[in-house]
């Protein structure tokens, strides 16, 4: 299988390919320069491949939640490749994805993946190793102040705080969480890598969407643009 993957949520850009198993990124935190990045990444993993938009058997993109511009940029870009090739799309969680680079560089089998939502909130969700080392969500993607994170009964501990949320309210959601936080990281970032092994999971179960549903998640009818 051959999926082409976007991941444009936060500051950092990214796109990956995945053929048959291996998978190549190219990644770079550069705010304000997504739409200006993530066409010539994509342009050059596909050169290098010999892999033609065509070729593929499907796309990837993360839908949100997150930056409200970044997020709609990898929208704009799958839309416009989906359509012109023909090809399925998988819409996979930007939390999600972060909580599967957690566990792919950190062993983290349970992530509690955080991004600062502005205004005073944290758009969330905790994930679980499951089946085949993929993330499983615990808790859904949700938007709440911070001090309103919590996870379920019996949840355990050892849990990786990960993600921006982390770095601007590290007190009330390490409050939050209590004897169940581990190890924060709030300088993690999601990854195209991990939207594509995620989206290429989707893709086989038959997940896929056509271009015109592969539209972002907000989580907030009021959006800040960052």
């Amino acid at each position: 299988m051959r999926v082409l993957a976007f991941e444009t949520s936060t500051e950092a850009c990214s796109a990956a390919l995945w053929v048959d198993g291996e998978v190549r990124e190219l990644f770079a935190v550069a705010p304000q320069r997504h739409a200006e990045l993530l066409l010539p990444m994509a342009d050059e993993l596909l050169a290098e491949a010999g892999v033609s938009p065509r070729g593929l058997d499907g796309l990837a993109f993360g839908r949100g939640p997150g930056s409200f511009t970044g997020v709609r940029i990898a929208s704009g870009v799958v839309q416009g490749i989906a359509f012109a090739a023909d090809l399925p799309v998988a819409p996979v969680s930007t939390l999600q994805a972060l909580a599967q680079g957690a566990w792919r560089e950190r062993n983290a089998a349970a992530v509690l993946a955080a991004f600062d939502a502005r205004m005073g909130e944290v758009y969330w969700g905790a994930y679980r190793l499951g089946a085949e080392g993929l993330m499983s969500a615990l808790v859904a993607d949700r938007l709440s102040r911070p001090e309103g994170v919590a996870l379920p009964p019996g949840a355990g501990g050892g849990w990786l705080g990960a993600g921006s949320g982390w770095g601007a309210y590290p007190e009330a959601l390490g409050r939050a969480l209590g004897a169940s936080l581990g190890l924060r990281d709030a300088e993690r970032y999601p990854h195209a890598h991990d939207v594509a092994m995620l989206g290429v999971d989707l893709l086989r179960r038959g997940g896929g969407v056509a271009a015109e549903q592969a539209v972002p998640v907000y989580l907030r009818d009021r959006v800040v643009h960052v």
